[in-house]
């Protein structure tokens, strides 16, 4: 009997800063490390020089390892006593194909654990000074991925007061198209939160009417996008004391961020 296991680590939104102390020693102690294309590079350097890395990274658009390699590999280094952390960017049940690897895991007889991150469903929007809920503007929010927008009851989530849309850089137009045809005005405040809680975090703020001319060219993934009045509230959550490098894009205007 072994003592090893496969841990599905959550990453956080980005920034090693972020990362729960408990996954950072199971980093420290990983003797094989399989990680996301998401993951921020500063958090390899929190595994031992002789730990193995495999990059199995998926993006949009691009060749990616297919999932049932990545199953395989898990396996294989856990068959050979290794102790394994499967790095995933953000948390490992928001959007992380985690069941997979989870069932895959099981049929083959792998010790396993699941260990939270902070999702940047919740992290981004917190990071650009927006409140999801408020007691007047927002008593609920929904989070989906935009990824197959055809896929999604477009006319239920229009009702919504708050939505938060994971991988919707690429269908931006849809989501737009979408919400106002099912009745959300052209007024409607809209926040999109690129490379959140990384030095190179920016934020486009604009309404529903305007936000495809403001990003028109623009590489926006990978984002989140927040929907709904509390985007509003950005002007009165963000510290005046401390600032960072990232940076706010809002009428055309080109400004930096306090947050």
């Amino acid at each position: 009997m072994t003592n090893n296991k496969v841990y599905l680590v959550g990453a956080g939104p980005g920034d090693v800063a972020y990362l729960t102390v408990k996954a950072y020693r199971l980093l420290a102690t990983a003797q094989v490390l399989v990680y996301d294309a998401l993951v921020d590079t500063q958090l390899l350097e929190c595994v031992s020089q002789d730990c193995l890395k495999l990059d199995v990274g998926k993006r949009g658009g691009k060749p990616s390892t297919p999932q049932a390699e990545i199953n395989n590999l898990l396996i294989k280094y856990y068959q050979e006593g290794k102790q394994v952390v499967r790095l995933k960017s953000g948390d490992p049940f928001i959007f992380g194909r985690c069941i997979s690897e989870i069932e895959a895991l099981k049929s083959a007889g792998c010790e396993f654990e699941v260990i939270p991150g902070i999702s940047s469903a919740l992290a981004a929007p917190l990071l650009a000074g927006i409140p999801l809920t408020d007691p007047v503007l927002s008593r609920c929010f929904a989070v989906l991925t935009a990824h197959e927008p055809d896929a999604l009851d477009w006319e239920a989530l229009s009702r919504l007061e708050t939505l938060v849309i994971l991988m919707g850089g690429q269908n931006l137009a849809e989501i737009v198209h979408q919400l106002l045809r099912y009745g959300r005005l052209y007024s409607t405040p809209i926040a999109i939160i690129r490379w959140a809680g990384t030095p190179s975090q920016a934020i486009w703020v604009g309404e529903l009417g305007n936000i495809l001319a403001q990003t028109a060219g623009l590489s926006l993934s990978p984002a989140v996008i927040v929907i709904g009045e509390v985007v509003g509230l950005r002007k009165y959550s963000r510290s005046q004391e401390s600032g960072d490098a990232s940076q706010t894009f809002g009428s055309g205007v080109r400004s930096k961020t306090l947050l």
